[in-house]
C-alpha cells in the first residue's frame, strides 16, 4: 500500500465511488459480499487499492496544506513540483497556536519581535504526492490557502 487505508467513515462517505470502482473490475454486489465472506484478504486488497487511488487523486489536486502546532504554524503552497512554505514561530512560549486566543495573538503581534516568519521553497518533483502525504501524516490539513494567501500579501506589501 502506497499511502494509507481509508477509515470506515471515509469509505462510507465514498460508497458510490467504491461501487463504481468494483464495477470497473466486474464485481457486483453479490460477488463483493461473497469476497468479503469467503476471501477477506482479497477484500482488504481491494480496499487498499481503492484507498491508494483516492489518495493519489486527492494529493494530485492539493494546492495548500496547513499544519498547526503549539508554537509553530506551517503553511504550504503546492504548485506543480514545488512547495513554497511559511513557517511562523512564536518566541512567546505562552502562546498556543492551537487555540483561538493564540491565533488572535498572532494577528495582533505579527510584526513584533515575538513572531519569526521563515520562507522556504522545496523541489518535490521526484515524489510530489508522497511528499505531500508525509506532511498530512504529520498533522497537515488540506486547505484552501486563505492563511497562506493573507500572509503572502502582508509580507509583500
Amino acid at each position: 500500500m502506497k499511502y494509507a487505508r481509508l477509515t470506515k467513515e471515509q469509505l462510507e462517505e465514498l460508497h458510490p465511488e467504491f461501487i463504481t470502482f468494483l464495477a470497473t473490475q466486474s464485481i457486483d454486489k453479490n460477488e463483493w459480499d461473497d469476497i468479503k465472506e469467503n476471501k477477506p484478504e482479497v477484500a482488504e486488497q481491494e480496499i487498499d487499492i481503492f484507498s491508494d487511488m483516492i489518495w493519489e487523486r486527492a494529493l494530485t489536486n492539493v494546492s495548500f496544506i496547513d499544519h498547526f502546532s503549539t508554537h509553530h504554524i506551517f503553511l504550504f503552497k503546492c504548485i506543480d513540483e514545488i512547495v513554497y512554505s511559511y513557517v511562523i514561530n512564536s518566541n512567546d512560549k505562552n502562546v498556543d497556536f492551537l487555540t483561538k486566543d493564540g491565533i488572535n495573538w498572532l494577528s495582533e503581534n505579527i510584526s513584533s519581535d515575538d513572531v519569526v516568519i521563515q520562507k522556504g521553497k522545496k523541489d518535490i518533483s521526484s515524489n510530489r504526492n508522497e511528499s505531500l502525504f508525509e506532511i498530512i501524516k504529520k498533522g497537515g490539513i488540506i486547505s484552501k490557502g486563505e492563511l497562506y494567501s493573507k500572509l503572502e500579501i502582508l509580507l509583500n506589501q
